[in-house]
């Protein structure tokens, strides 16, 4: 029997994409950067330095951009970010989430969250679910982010729990291959199609029951 479930953020327990896009798309029009819903894919479950330097990259103009600009434009998207999210409230959890959190909980289960968004716990604490976490990692913490495993490896360090003994469930590409390195069991939310066809994957939150967790980790 698994003993930890390790969540992402966005995609998973709410969803901040939409937020995160429009405040990306506002910073990189004001560098002369457009960016396009398609490129956006490639930013999701990623760090904000990190998506910072792929859209940069993408405008040619990373060379340019000093470190304290650099600094100075990942405040301003955050800034603006955290404008955008602080409408979030409880009705904003995604269906089956808040009841999968009270089961995981009622049966001893540890729960992580293991999310690159520095605004974790403050989107937490708006949807009123903090207390069903038994651990929260700092992403900037971490040498490095997703795809790499450090942030799953580090919330199962958190919770006491071996990597191989814990569920991590993601709904971005470079989340599910940060799971499939760390060790532990990957469930995909979306398509098998962006996500790939060698994980379980549910097309939605509320499949995300924990007799469905159950049931996947004895078929593992």
């Amino acid at each position: 029997m698994f003993k930890a479930v390790l969540f992402d953020l966005d995609g998973v327990i709410t969803d901040t994409a939409e937020y995160h896009y429009k405040a990306w798309k506002e910073l990189a029009r004001g560098l002369g950067i457009d960016i396009d819903r398609k490129f956006n894919e490639q930013l999701k479950g990623v760090s904000r330095e990190d998506s910072l330097t792929l859209i940069l990259q993408k405008g040619n103009k990373l060379e340019d951009i000093s470190e304290d600009e650099f600094r100075q434009l990942a405040k301003e998207k955050n800034d603006h970010y955290v404008t955008l999210i602080k409408s979030i409230t409880k009705e904003d959890i995604y269906p089956g989430i808040a009841e999968l959190l009270k089961d995981l909980s009622k049966n001893q289960i540890k729960i992580a969250l293991a999310s690159a968004s520095k605004n974790g716990p403050a989107l937490l604490d708006m949807m009123g679910i903090r207390h069903y976490f038994d651990a929260i990692v700092d992403p900037a913490s971490l040498k490095q982010g997703k795809p790499a495993p450090d942030i799953f490896l580090e919330a199962a360090k958190e919770v006491c729990v071996p990597i191989h003994e814990c569920i991590g469930i993601e709904d971005a590409k470079a989340g599910i291959e940060a799971i499939k390195a760390s060790g532990a069991l990957p469930v995909g939310v979306g398509s098998t199609q962006d996500l790939g066809d060698d994980i379980v994957v549910v097309p939605n939150t509320k499949d995300l029951t924990l007799s469905f967790l159950k049931r996947i980790w004895e078929e593992k």
